[in-house]
């Protein structure tokens, strides 16, 4: 299969790592102690549904709860009600779910017990714009951080200063109920503050931080947000206020696991395999670039790795956007794209880069498949590779090739998944 068959080689790495994210057996490992109060649930991101569906299989007592998914499929729970939203531009829906969740928590007791359960994409599916602003202040905001080419924990800086429910504040909602986050991260570094802007996970950081973040990256935003984070309303709870003394976090799946899971796949399969990191940032292209140059020199050189070798890394690129101008696609396809570009030509290098939630961007695809003949193909139906990458329309250059990888959503997102297979011929 590795050398007949790149393709399928590759997508059994993709698997490997989105089956060590899976939400049931992270979730049985991490179990919190019954309360003797209540046991109430709570979560939001693109994995909301099917953590929670795991949940309600795994818990042996009574439960309630609610938690917020992007729209689209979701796992079937019982118990628990599924709301969903829009990822990743905020919608009405996700006021009316913040609202609910806030509603949720109200009213507990120290007896009780919070199982917030949080994965990426929070941030977009819980809007909810402090007094004085509103749905669509936050949705210029998150428009002008998906811009800014700003990585994620920046983004994240400032989204919590401009809202009533992240940065901690909804676990600040739930006392004296004791709090257990059981988190799948899909942030580079794994820090469970960042993951879905940190609800139920107070970090510190301060308005004039946003504000610095702002300026630095020349975002546009409303008057009325940028006078906001000159307020003290902007100020986000305390991690060291007492009332979060009982609550407990826990990172149950993360990218790091699941590239480890992936490597061990590969050598069953008999390709020795290396990580380079599962928390690289930058610019989609340039990390493009830069995978291409190394495996390269691999196969120019037999070095810093020998032939055969998957390269695997995970992270999250940033794509910086220019006056509107783009197409269809997202970070990983533009990342490929790039590296298509860069190894135009040369033999025995066969790529994936896919997000590992399986949705890249606003299309159908996860990512896509490349290599040497990737550009050709592009430019044998009628495109030009280097124009669709200018324009950020790697959906429409890898269409044209029949490159797109579509699995469908995978239940799980622990961020970006790239695997590059360098041959000996």
């Amino acid at each position: 299969m590795t050398l007949t068959n790149p393709r399928a080689f590759l997508t059994s790495l993709f698997e490997a790592a989105v089956h060590a994210a899976d939400p049931y057996a992270a979730i049985r490992a991490h179990l919190p102690e019954k309360p003797k109060g209540r046991t109430i649930v709570i979560g939001a991101g693109k994995a909301a549904s099917q953590m929670a569906a795991a949940f309600e299989k795994l818990w042996d007592g009574p439960l309630e709860g609610l938690v917020v998914a992007r729209h689209g499929p979701i796992e079937p729970c019982q118990r628990i009600t599924v709301l969903q939203s829009a990822h990743p531009v905020p919608d009405e829906a996700g006021l009316r779910a913040s609202d609910a969740l806030l509603k949720k928590v109200e009213g507990l007791g120290e007896d009780d017990l919070v199982v917030a359960l949080i994965s990426g994409g929070g941030s977009a599916l819980l809007p909810a714009p402090p007094n004085g602003l509103t749905l669509a202040d936050e949705i210029a905001v998150n428009k002008a951080l998906l811009a800014s080419g700003a990585p994620i924990s920046a983004m994240n800086v400032v989204r919590k200063h401009v809202s009533r429910i992240k940065g901690g504040r909804l676990a600040a909602a739930c006392v004296p109920a004791r709090v257990v986050s059981l988190i799948v991260s899909d942030v580079p570094g794994d820090n469970p503050a960042f993951v879905a802007s940190g609800p139920t996970v107070p970090s510190k950081s301060s308005p004039a931080e946003a504000l610095a973040i702002v300026a630095e990256y020349g975002m546009q935003l409303p008057a009325a947000v940028m006078t906001h984070l000159k307020t003290e309303a902007a100020e986000a709870p305390d991690p060291a206020d007492p009332v979060f003394a009982r609550n407990e976090v826990h990172v149950i799946a993360s990218a790091r696991v699941s590239l480890e899971a992936a490597a061990r796949k590969a050598v069953d399969l008999g390709v020795p395999s290396v990580i380079l990191s599962d928390a690289i940032e930058g610019e989609a292209r340039d990390i493009g670039r830069m995978h291409a140059a190394i495996a390269r020199e691999v196969k120019e050189r037999n070095r810093p790795f020998a032939r055969p070798v998957v390269i695997l890394s995970g992270g999250e690129t940033t794509v910086t956007i220019a006056n509107d101008r783009y197409g269809k696609g997202g970070r990983n396809s533009e990342l490929l794209l790039s590296l298509a570009l860069d190894i135009d030509g040369t033999t025995g290098i066969h790529a994936l880069a896919a997000d590992t939630d399986g949705i890249d961007g606003s299309e159908n695809n996860a990512g896509a498949f490349a290599d040497g003949t990737t550009a050709a193909r592009i430019r044998s139906a009628g495109g030009d590779p280097r124009a669709f990458l200018g324009r950020h329309d790697a959906w429409s250059a890898f269409s044209l090739a029949d490159s797109l990888f579509v699995p469908g959503p995978t239940g799980t997102n622990v961020n970006d998944f790239r695997a590059m297979l360098v041959t000996k011929d």
